[in-house]
C-alpha cells in the first residue's frame, strides 16, 4: 500500500502581493510572491533600497526564535515572523518560490494564514516537469527541554499531533492532531490566529516588540482570563491550532516535505527547530525518497533516491 502524494514539484503561476504590518516592527511592510524554477525551493529577497539579499528558507538559516522564527543574522541582514507563510508554502504543497520583501518581517496580517492562502489562490499553482523529493522519517528522533517535547516517528503520510499546556483556563491544555493536505490545512489549520496575553503586552513594548500587534491580528487574553476579541474564537481549540500552524511553518524549513508523524508537547520554535535539526543531522533516522512512475491518481511507490552533496536539508 502507497501513499496518495503529488508526485511533481510545484510553484505559482503568476505574482501575487501583499501589504500589512510587522506585528514586532509595526511598520508597514509589502510582500511579492514570484513564480520560480523547480529546485529553487522558497527563497527570500531582503531588499533595503540599494541592494538585494538572497536568503533561502531553510532550518541552517534560523537565527532566533524567541518570539519568531528568524532567518538570517538578528544583528544584519535578516527576515523575521516567517512561520505563518511558510506554514501556508508547506500546507498547499507549494515547493518553489521567490519572495521579494523590502522589511525585515513578514506582515502579521489577521495574524493567521489565511490571507496567505488567497494570495496563493488567485496566483495559481502551477505543476513543474521535475520530480519532487520527500524526506521519510524512518526510525524516531524526539528532544526535550524540561516539561516540553518534540518528536518524529515513522507514519504512511505527513501528520501533525500538537498539544498545549496553559495555566490560564481560557486556553488550558488541549491539543490537534491531523493529517495534512491542502483541503485540512485550509479548513482546520489556515484561520488559526496568533495570541498572546495582556498582561505581557506593557513588557514586550518596553523591549520593542510587538509593536504592531492589536485585536485586529492576535486573540488576546485579559487580565480575567477571557478572550476579549469581539466574536471570540474560530475555532474551540484555536491556539492548539495555531501552535499546530506554527509548527507546519517552522518545519516547512527542512528543505523537501517530510513524510512522518512530528508530535509535541507544550512546544514552541525552539523546540520545533531543534528536533528539525536533529531529524536532519542523524542521516540514518530519514531517507530521500520520490514517487515511481504510475498512473496519475493511483496510490505511490516511493524509492530512496541519492543525496546530492548540496541538497537543502544537508547540515
Amino acid at each position: 500500500m502507497g501513499l496518495l502524494l503529488h508526485d511533481y514539484q510545484t510553484t505559482v503561476k503568476s505574482r501575487a502581493t501583499l501589504t500589512g504590518i510587522g506585528v514586532h516592527s509595526g511598520k508597514t511592510v509589502t510582500v511579492h510572491f514570484l513564480p520560480a524554477d523547480a529546485d529553487t525551493g522558497i527563497v527570500f529577497h531582503l531588499s533595503n533600497g540599494s541592494e538585494t539579499r538572497g536568503l533561502r528558507a531553510l532550518v541552517a538559516e534560523v537565527g532566533a526564535t524567541d518570539l519568531c522564527t528568524m532567518l538570517g543574522d538578528p544583528a544584519g541582514a535578516h527576515i523575521g515572523t516567517v512561520e505563518h507563510l511558510m506554514a501556508t508554502v508547506f500546507g498547499l504543497g507549494i515547493d518553489n518560490l521567490i519572495i521579494e520583501i523590502d522589511g525585515s518581517e513578514v506582515p502579521i496580517l489577521d495574524g493567521s494564514a489565511m490571507a496567505f492562502v488567497e494570495a496563493f489562490d488567485q496566483a495559481g499553482i502551477e505543476t513543474l516537469a521535475v520530480k519532487r523529493r520527500y524526506i521519510r522519517v524512518v526510525k524516531p528522533v524526539r528532544v526535550e527541554a524540561g516539561a516540553s517535547w518534540a518528536e518524529f516517528r515513522p507514519y504512511d503520510g505527513t501528520r501533525f499531533e500538537v498539544e498545549i499546556d496553559f495555566e490560564s483556563p481560557a486556553i488550558g491544555r488541549q491539543q490537534f492532531a491531523s493529517d495534512i493536505n491542502p483541503d485540512i490545512f485550509r479548513r482546520d489549520i489556515g484561520r488559526a490566529r496568533t495570541f498572546g496575553f495582556m498582561k505581557d503586552v506593557e513588557r514586550l513594548w518596553a523591549a520593542g516588540y510587538a509593536l504592531g500587534s492589536s485585536l485586529e491580528n492576535s486573540l488576546v487574553i485579559g487580565d480575567d482570563n477571557r478572550v476579549i476579541n469581539v466574536g471570540g474564537l474560530r475555532y474551540p481549540n484555536e491556539f492548539a491550532r495555531h501552535k499546530t500552524l506554527d509548527a507546519m511553518g517552522d518545519l516547512a524549513l527542512a528543505g523537501a516535505r517530510f513524510i512522518g508523524c512530528f508530535r509535541s508537547y507544550r512546544g514552541g520554535h525552539r523546540m520545533n527547530a531543534s528536533a528539525l535539526r536533529r531529524l536532519l543531522s542523524d542521516h540514518t533516522a530519514f531517507e530521500i525518497v520520490e514517487t515511481r512512475r504510475r498512473e496519475r491518481g493511483r496510490v505511490a511507490e516511493m524509492i530512496a533516491v541519492s543525496r546530492p552533496v548540496y541538497a537543502p536539508w544537508v547540515i
